[in-house]
């Protein structure tokens, strides 16, 4: 991990998605408006032709994106995390998982790092709708290069996604050649005393607490669960059978995300040991975002301690 290094998985997507636009006629972007936010910009000045901007209407967005999606196309809806997951949750459910059509749904401003603009803008439930909702797929990247490579395979596969992206800069984990499949876990490495499962901007926090760790004599194995849904059942039974203690850490509600979701494997194997670090079921303030992280536990510090009480 960079110790220097800091972007906005958000740059990763708008960097990736004028490469494939240039590579792919087919693939377009449906802006809502907001495509300073959500780096679409250079997409849009380069790739004219495959750029539309419906406005300040998300719902139509969704519609328009499905249409596209009918005809072949493989379109971009660009928004915010809260608007792209709530305001046009019907439009999702009705007009593109339903059917099936070949829609990514690519957000910023995942969680709490919209910070400052407060609860209306920090999405802490969006996931968790989404990964409810049949035959969509949930990614959350963790850092540049894993969105980068994300974005890509979203665009390769056949099917809605739902591609959440941070405002806020954080650490470069990986660099160019690290490759990733949606559906499996990236572990970053191996341990045989605790399992930190994280995804998205909390991946830093797991491998900072696992330095942590080590420095105290606990092994920790670390998982970048970038894909929620599907979510990769395998490598969560193994850290059951082989370790059988988990701490999920994720910028999202603990309820019904990827805390819920790896807690729903463990408890069908009847045995192991889970504890969630993530929001605690309560709206966001306007506050920094490592400080909204702070008052939810989402910290090195938290981690290390539950680990050590697993270890105890």
């Amino acid at each position: 991990m960079s110790e220097t290094v800091k972007l906005p998985t958000r740059d990763g997507f708008g960097d990736e998605i004028v490469a494939l636009g240039k590579e792919n006629p087919d693939i377009l972007v449906v802006d809502v408006d907001i495509g300073k936010s959500c780096k679409t910009g250079a997409f849009r000045q380069q790739l004219p032709k495959q750029h539309l901007n419906v406005g300040i209407a998300e719902q139509n967005g969704a519609g328009v994106a499905a249409g596209l999606a009918s005809c072949g196309k493989i379109p971009f809806v660009v928004t915010y995390a809260a608007f792209g997951s709530m305001r046009m949750c019907e439009m999702i459910r009705q007009e593109i998982c339903y059917p099936k059509l070949n829609v990514k749904i690519a957000c910023s401003h995942g969680g709490v790092t919209p910070a400052n603009d407060g609860a209306s803008h920090q999405a802490i439930e969006d996931m968790g709708i989404l990964r409810t909702i049949p035959n969509m797929t949930v990614v959350m990247p963790a850092d540049y290069w894993s969105a980068r490579k994300l974005v890509r395979a979203a665009a390769e596969f056949n099917g809605p996604v739902y591609l959440r992206f941070t405002r806020d800069a954080i650490p470069v984990i990986y660099d160019e050649s690290a490759e990733f499949t949606i559906g499996k876990a990236h572990q970053i490495q191996d341990g045989k005393d605790v399992a930190i499962i994280a995804n998205g901007d909390t991946v830093r926090l797991a491998i900072e607490a696992a330095k942590v760790l080590a420095a105290e004599g606990i092994s920790a194995r670390v998982l970048d669960m970038h894909t929620i849904k599907p979510l990769d059942v395998e490598v969560v039974t193994a850290c059951v059978n082989d370790i059988g203690k988990i701490i999920t850490v994720e910028d999202h509600n603990i309820l019904n995300g990827l805390g819920s979701a790896v807690a729903e494997v463990v408890a069908e194997s009847g045995k192991g040991i889970l504890r969630r670090v993530g929001i605690q079921d309560q709206f966001g303030q306007s506050a920094p975002y490592e400080r909204l992280l702070a008052i939810n536990g989402v910290t090195v510090e938290h981690i290390v301690e539950l680990a050590k009480e697993l270890n105890a």
